[in-house]
């Protein structure tokens, strides 16, 4: 069974963070090393979540490169953290990870990832997984040190729906006159 730890500090308080990893909307942006396809939403918080992922694999496992996995969220709870299970292949493997935002103040936070992996058949185990638990945990790394595009995706994300609220919001009424207070 193989092993990964890594983290990363954000400048960027919690829910700010959550929102790149949970927001499901039709605009969302995918990640260039991975594509996430969410099959059944979960519960309010994320828990029970099912989605498909795929992603790079070495060639040299002769699918072209590419990589699937069904992973299923066991649990989640926001702006702290989740955890989930997969199901991959090549090779047929089964991973667990776990995501941990720790909030640092000040508008900060640590990103803390952990996965577990291993291969199903015993000799792939042997001869294959250690070198490509090495390559999947290298796209992991990046992809996480990308969160900081995908909060000043979100932060535009928010300035449009402002600036689209101010323009349907109606009028305001101007406050009322010194002689009106009292009426209705």
């Amino acid at each position: 069974m193989q092993v990964h730890r890594f983290s990363v500090e954000i400048d960027a308080p919690p829910p700010d963070v959550w929102e790149v990893f949970w927001y499901w909307g039709p605009d969302r942006p995918q990640p260039k090393l991975a594509t996430i396809t969410r099959v059944l939403p979960g519960d309010e918080t994320g828990t029970g979540m099912v989605r498909t992922c795929t992603f790079r694999v070495p060639t040299w496992l002769l699918t072209g490169g590419h990589g699937q996995s069904w992973e299923w969220v066991t649990t989640a709870t926001p702006y702290e953290g989740w955890h989930y299970d997969a199901i991959g292949r090549p090779p047929w493997s089964h991973a667990e990870g776990t995501i941990r935002l720790e909030d640092l103040g000040e508008g900060r936070t640590r990103v803390h990832f952990e996965e577990t992996y291993e291969a199903f058949n015993p000799v792939v185990r042997l001869l294959l997984e250690k070198r490509v638990h090495r390559f999947l945990s290298r796209d992991n790394d990046a992809f996480f040190n990308h969160i900081v595009t995908g909060l000043a995706w979100h932060r535009e994300r928010r300035a449009r729906l402002a600036a689209a609220a101010d323009i349907d919001a109606p009028e305001t009424l101007s406050p009322p006159r010194e002689a009106d207070a009292g009426t209705l």
